[in-house]
């Protein structure tokens, strides 16, 4: 049963607060929509948000999904947003911990909010590797990424790569270092971001598993991300990958790289321009802008309900052959 636009209050728009644990018992909040009178055997969707993006920025997709016959989880990392300690001076947070604790928990609490419903996540730019790196990712049933990628410099756009580089891999390490968390709100970028994530960020080469490390290394002196290809390969979930030509973080080639990682499940891959939408720019960002009710949030729809590409965008949709 869907839920009509003119059935959700305004408060709905925002979601239920709420805070559930991650795996490691840190306390994380989020919003939660969800009717209760109805069925728990509704699809679930988690939306799992961009490097420090708050969960807040996802509001009205959720609102979208949840009206269109969803329940939707939205929830921040780790150190962002409604999960932020008192201080991100010297907390301890990285990309591993997104996924493999943050996600993780964000899956274990929709099994228990609503046991034996089906549970789709979608996954923006990093949100995309969380998905991998949480250990319980086979019971995901589908999965949408949009400009899911790692953030290898190599594979930004061209024409912004070099402004991109001093900004992500030089300036932000140099600043992480002195002041003990990179202070990206202060410089309107993006929310204050824990030094984990960022010196990743910053020291990203084109494996992610030989890229992600905290020191002191463990006993065998591997990097933490070497045990992540692995779980990568859990998932059964079809992917639809969705790309943007503004996009430079989620290039042509960056969108493949990590798509790389999933070796075990179909993989689509869909371009699209702004130009198919009359809009001058869409970006890393605008998909989840409102102004897109009408023309790209149904095709996240038709995905996520029937696991279908509306066909008039075949022409535009790559199917990656299996590894």
């Amino acid at each position: 049963m869907d839920v009509n636009a003119s059935d959700v209050a305004g408060s709905d728009l925002q979601g239920s607060p709420l805070r559930f644990p991650a795996t490691d018992g840190y306390a994380l909040g989020g919003f939660l929509w969800c009717r209760e009178q109805l069925s728990d055997q509704r699809p679930t969707v988690i939306i799992t948000c961009a490097t420090s993006v708050r969960s807040r920025y996802y509001a009205r997709f959720a609102a979208y999904l949840f009206q269109n016959g969803f329940n939707v989880l939205t929830y921040d990392y780790r150190g962002i947003g409604e999960s932020r300690p008192q201080s991100l001076r010297g907390f301890a947070a990285d990309w591993i911990d997104w996924g493999e604790k943050d996600l993780e928990g964000a899956l274990r609490y929709v099994e228990t909010r609503f046991p034996g419903a089906p549970v789709s996540v979608v996954g923006h730019s990093i949100g995309g590797f969380a998905i991998g790196a949480a250990p319980s990712n086979a019971a995901i049933e589908r999965i949408l990424t949009v400009g899911a990628q790692f953030a290898y410099w190599r594979d930004y756009a061209p024409q912004a790569r070099l402004a991109m580089l001093w900004k992500w891999h030089v300036l932000m390490p140099l600043v992480t270092q002195l002041l003990g968390y990179f202070p990206a709100k202060r410089l309107g970028w993006m929310e204050d971001t824990p030094a984990g994530v960022a010196m990743g960020w910053s020291r990203m080469g084109p494996r992610f598993e030989t890229s992600l490390r905290r020191r002191p290394l463990g006993a065998d002196r591997r990097p933490e991300g070497m045990a992540l290809p692995p779980r990568f390969a859990q998932v059964r979930a079809p992917i639809l990958a969705i790309g943007l030509s503004d996009d430079a973080y989620g290039t042509v080639p960056a969108i493949r790289r990590l798509l790389s990682y999933f070796p075990r499940t179909r993989r689509l891959h869909l371009h699209l321009g702004p130009e198919d939408f009359g809009q001058a720019q869409i970006g890393h960002f605008a998909f989840f802008h409102d102004r897109f009710r009408d023309s790209l949030w149904p095709i996240a729809l038709s995905w996520l309900k029937q696991g279908e590409v509306m066909p008039k965008l075949h022409h535009s949709l790559e199917e990656i052959p299996p590894a």
